[in-house]
């Protein structure tokens, strides 16, 4: 098991795969800022780079604005700010 740490957010990854488990995994990160987090994500270019990832634009929704991250793994990020 190995622990990331970035900004004071940290986050633990282990080597386990269950399929079951991924293909049902959705991950919702609240940000300040979705349009920071989108340039950043596109300028990765990660869809060329990685097989299975897809990036989604923001969407403007009722609650605030989102974008979407296939990760490879298939985890589905949700990225997302909250209106105020």
């Amino acid at each position: 098991m190995s622990y990331f740490k970035t900004d004071g957010v940290g986050f633990y990854l282990q080597d386990a795969y269950v399929r079951d488990w991924v293909d049902n995994t959705m991950i919702f990160m609240e940000v300040e800022d979705v349009e920071r987090y989108w340039k950043e994500l596109s300028a990765l270019d990660l869809p060329s780079r990685y097989k299975g990832v897809k990036l989604v634009p923001i969407r403007a929704l009722d609650w605030g604005r989102e974008c979407f991250l296939h990760d490879p793994s298939g985890i589905l990020w949700h990225i997302g700010e909250f209106y105020k």
